[in-house]
């Protein structure tokens, strides 16, 4: 069995997107897991009524966390509310991941298209820089990844699952964690692109690039963004 986490927090707008396009994969043995950390809106009823399971969650690492304790997969994957699965996305992924004997992977990534011909094209170099530095570092003990994302369930055990105690990052750090305990890495690029929203960027792209250069180059000098301890908030 294949089992999916996605974590969420008031994500009425993107989730019937999100989960219309993982059912339509048509994978046999999939379940799907809602982690939902007590949203406000109609997330809970929306991911009921596709038949998701639905836990309690928390911060993404925490969501993803309760996720893979309540699945029954042997292999897990991660994805964020917000992100479009392109057709047999999931399929490409699995082969690709098996084909490799990677333990733990991450995905490529584009955004939606707004119609906003300005905003599009700064949308899409920001996206496409980030494939480029996730491909650039999958071979080093530094591995970035986000949005989606595969691990075998006994690799997700040993490495003691994502860390609950990062405002954000806790992705990347995952996958430092795997590789630091001698697990296999890498990026699948047979599945294509997720689609993934821009929301992080409309009205604040200034602001949200500041938060990903931050971020990069906490990173780069293997800074953890603690709880508390980070200059940029999740919720």
């Amino acid at each position: 069995m294949i089992s999916l986490i996605i974590p969420t927090k008031n994500e009425e707008k993107y989730l019937p997107k999100t989960l219309y396009s993982i059912y339509r994969q048509e994978l046999k043995g999939l379940e799907v897991i809602v982690a939902d950390a007590h949203s406000t809106d109609k997330t809970r009823d929306i991911a009921e009524q596709y038949g998701c399971k639905v836990v309690d969650g928390g911060h993404p690492g925490e969501g993803r966390n309760r996720g893979a304790k309540a699945s029954m997969g042997d292999i897990l994957m991660f994805q964020d509310a917000d992100l479009i699965l392109p057709p047999n996305f999931l399929n490409y992924a699995l082969d690709e991941f098996r084909r490799r004997g990677l333990d733990v992977a991450g995905t490529l990534q584009t955004p939606v298209i707004t119609g906003n011909k300005s905003r599009d094209f700064l949308y899409h170099l920001i996206y496409e820089g980030t494939n480029r530095s996730m491909k650039a570092a999958q071979n080093t003990k530094r591995p970035l990844m986000q949005n989606f994302m595969v691990a075998r369930r006994k690799v997700h055990q040993k490495i003691g699952g994502f860390d609950e105690e990062l405002e954000f990052g806790e992705d990347s750090e995952y996958a430092k964690a795997a590789v630091n305990k001698g697990y296999k890495f890498g990026i699948l690029e047979t599945p294509g692109k997720g689609i993934i929203s821009p929301r992080r960027f409309e009205g604040r792209e200034v602001r949200t690039l500041l938060k990903n250069g931050y971020f990069l180059a906490g990173m780069f000098f293997g800074h953890k963004f603690k709880r508390g301890n980070s200059a940029v908030k999740y919720f």
